[in-house]
């Protein structure tokens, strides 16, 4: 993934995602994610909503390739190149890697994008055509498109059976067979991971939460019902968290509920990288002039005059409220309001006294008596 490297990526700087807290919903690749957004200085919280199951699928998946090499199908639908590779790989220990590009040599084979393009040609097939918005449906759109008889179509499926689009191929005339080199399952019921993204996510202590995958999306969803938690999750990513999300497949399901999701033009996880920090930078840290100079807040760090201090939640909801009002009064009220629990008027003065602490910036934060509190400016 040269795209990731530092010295590649024009306006790299280890300290861009200094203050951001970002949580990651993949579980293939995610190593690579999470390494490229914590080298720029996010916090990363990992938690998989979907997990991707090989071995006890590899059974299923050479009696597949069985028949594919036994019907010779007329064409082949590409998906991943992920899955292209783990197919042939598969093949090859099974003893029938060879037997599998011969029975493809005469194939016609639509790619669903570039990257599946380049596992074909690593396998020493080649393609005769891709996907015009290397989504499944406009690969099925073109197939069809392209061959109007009946033919019999192979289509190497990506993590989950989408039947929808092997219903088009059926109802255009075609016979359908399917490889499923890997799919995707839910984590363990004893993976808590899930459980505290959400948390972090009702409770607004993430910036963002990426995503590269509808299923993925899906899966969070189901889960905050499961956890009685759905619509506040619904509502935090409509108004604190950000989503973003690989490309516009991956988009739909957010789009669907109301949520805006940022996507990047090209449907690479580089690209996704790079569109999180130009607007983590250019749309999440607020500044305000004050008496006491420049105050910055990025993420969960304050900074000024060159120094950072990291606000734990409580403190972090009381600044970025006090921060969003811009040296107008903040009623008691309101800022009690974004603490979590029942906050009494004891309870804010002591969380007050803790934010003035930490800001170490005596008199930034001023008591208007009678009428609440506000940025000194």
């Amino acid at each position: 993934m040269t795209d990731l490297q530092p010295t590649t990526v024009p306006g790299f700087r280890a300290d861009q995602l200094e203050g951001f807290r970002i949580g990651v919903t993949s579980d293939r690749r995610a190593e690579d994610l999470i390494d490229a957004l914590e080298r720029r200085g996010a916090t990363v919280v990992h938690a998989p909503t979907l997990r991707i199951a090989h071995s006890q699928h590899d059974d299923q998946l050479i009696t597949d390739t069985r028949e594919v090499i036994a019907r010779r199908p007329d064409v082949l639908l590409a998906t991943t190149s992920y899955g292209i590779r783990r197919w042939f790989e598969v093949s090859d220990a099974a003893g029938l890697g060879e037997a599998l590009v011969d029975a493809l040599g005469e194939t016609a084979i639509l790619v669903r994008g570039p990257k599946a393009r380049g596992a074909i040609r690593a396998a020493g097939l080649n393609d005769v055509g891709m996907s015009d918005e290397e989504t499944t449906a406009s690969l099925v759109t073109r197939a069809i498109a392209l061959f109007p008889e009946p033919k019999t179509v192979a289509v190497q499926l990506h993590g989950y059976t989408d039947e929808k689009q092997l219903q088009r191929l059926r109802r255009a005339g075609h016979t359908v067979l399917t490889v499923a080199p890997y799919r995707w399952l839910k984590p363990d019921e004893n993976d808590e991971r899930v459980h505290r993204l959400l948390d972090l996510i009702v409770t607004s202590q993430l910036d963002a939460v990426t995503f590269t995958s509808a299923p993925a999306v899906d899966a969070l969803f189901g889960a905050a019902q499961f956890l009685g938690c759905y619509d506040e999750v619904i509502d935090a990513f409509r108004h604190e968290v950000l989503a973003a999300a690989v490309g516009p497949v991956t988009a739909a399901p957010l789009i669907a509920v109301g949520i805006e999701p940022i996507q990047p033009d090209r449907y690479r996880m580089g690209a996704l990288i790079r569109l999180v920090c130009e607007h983590l930078e250019t749309h999440a840290i607020s500044t305000v002039d004050t008496r006491h100079g420049r105050v910055s807040l990025r993420g969960c760090v304050v900074e000024r005059d060159g120094s950072r201090t990291a606000l734990p939640p409580a403190a972090l909801a009381l600044f970025r409220t006090l921060m969003a009002a811009k040296g107008a009064v903040v009623p008691r009220a309101n800022l009690a309001a974004g603490l979590p629990g029942a906050v009494d008027d004891h309870a804010l003065e002591v969380a007050l006294s803790r934010l003035r602490q930490l800001l170490a910036v005596p008199g930034l934060v001023q008591t208007v008596i009678k009428r609440g509190y506000r940025i000194d400016v």
